[in-house]
Parts: structure tokens; sequence; C-alpha cells
């Protein structure tokens, strides 16, 4: 089995809710069940965050012209219906489903397309950075699948690989760049140390940081919180390791 983990960046005004989560930062959506085949798709998705921006989340699902995770710019006409299962102070969880016309294209039709049956999908979105984790037999096609995508977003979002590997390696200390990262994740924590982002008080911001890398700020924020996350992850986990190797006295 593959594991393949990507990106897509969108524009301003080509995705609703990431329009909506860039007016929330701290929000974020996660997928808790994903779903799909050749002409339908259901999913269920977890959103944290204030309550001003989880209401607004669930107003982005709810009263879109299409359905959310639908790669068309606009109304193709598929039926579409959203549920909410659970909306409390800090959490909104939502189901959907989604049933596709010719017209249609989502990530995981066109992964059936190129990848096979048997896709497995994962999602993080926060801002307008939506992170697809996929698992698939590693018998298909990944350049034609990248190919279609980026064919299909068109200039509506920008697609960033960030790591491709064989799910039988252990995932710490094996992918590319430093020890996991991505050379994306890589380059943005070089260039935030090297520019003083973690110095107290902190040197640069990440606007300036950004301008400096000439990626959108909220690219940046993004690489840098997931290297940060996979840093502090690796560091529990090799503290751990450390722990149940030593001898007791």
């Amino acid at each position: 089995m593959r594991e393949l983990v990507f990106a897509l960046d969108y524009e301003p005004g080509c995705n609703r809710v990431a329009d909506t989560l860039a007016d929330h930062p701290d929000a974020r959506i996660r997928s808790l069940s994903l779903h799909a085949t050749d002409e339908h798709l259901w999913r269920v998705d977890h959103a944290t965050g204030e309550p001003t921006a989880l209401a607004a989340i669930e107003d982005a699902f709810l009263t879109a012209d299409y359905y959310a995770a639908c790669l068309a710019t606009e109304d193709c006409g598929a039926t579409q219906e959203t549920q909410v299962l659970d909306h409390t102070a800090d959490t909104l969880v939502l189901y959907s489903y989604w049933e596709r016309t010719p017209r249609c294209a989502s990530v995981p039709h066109i992964a059936r397309d190129h990848l096979g049956e048997g896709v497995l999908f994962e999602t993080r979105h926060e801002g307008r950075h939506y992170t697809w984790r996929l698992i698939h037999s590693g018998e298909g096609d990944v350049a034609a699948f990248f190919a279609d995508l980026e064919a299909t977003v068109g200039d509506c979002a920008r697609t960033e690989m960030l790591r491709t590997t064989d799910t039988s390696v252990p995932p710490v200390g094996t992918a590319a760049g430093a020890g996991g990262l991505s050379p994306e994740q890589e380059a943005a924590l070089r260039a935030a140390v090297e520019h003083g982002y973690y110095e107290s008080p902190r040197a640069v911001d990440v606007a300036d940081l950004a301008d400096h890398l000439d990626v959108p700020r909220s690219t940046l924020t993004y690489r840098l919180r997931r290297a940060e996350e996979y840093l502090a992850k690796r560091y529990v986990t090799n503290e751990q390791l450390a722990g149940e190797g030593s001898t007791p006295l």
C-alpha cells in the first residue's frame, strides 16, 4: 500500500469553506469518515473553533450553491444534502451526501479514476489549505491523477505534494527532508529560524517571512504548523521510547 499526501491551496473566492476558514484562522475541519463510489460521495466532518467560526462554517456548508468538496467553480446540478449531527459551543459535526452529475468533479472521484477502487481518504482543512491523505494500492498512475487534478482545479487552487511513501515504512525519520518534513516544510522552518521568527521577541513576523519566501501567508503558516506538529510528536515519541528502554533503579 502507498500513502499520498497533498494539499490544495485555494485562491480567495473559489471555495466558500476555504474563505470562511481564512476569516477564522483558529478554526479547523477534519474528516471523520469519507467514502465514494463512481456516482456518490458521503462523509462526516468534525469542525472545531469559536462559536462565531462554527456558525459561519455551518452556514457555508448548508447554504453554498454547490457541494463544499466539489471542485467545480459553479453549480453543477448535483443532488446534495448536509445535516448537522452535533453543534456545541466548540464543536460542529456535519454529515454530507452528494450525488454527482457529469459536470461534477472531486478528489475522491479523480482518485478512483486513476488509483483504482478501495482508496482511503482523510482530510484536514485549515484556512485556504485543504490537505488530503490517500491510502491506495500503489498500482495506479499517480502522475495522471495529479495532472487531472491540476487541470480540474485550474486557477482556483495550487496543488502541493507533501509526501508519497510506502505505508510499511516507519513514519519517523524516513521521509524526504529533515527527518520526515516535506522540502517545503523544511525550507519554511529553516527560513523561520534563520530570520529570527522563533526569537523572543520575534525579529520577523509571518507576513514578512512569507514575502521573503514569496508564498501566501496562509501557506507559510500551514507549513510551519505542520512542521512544528511533526517535530513535537517525534520528540514525545523519542522520549517515550527512551523511557521504555531505561533500566529501573
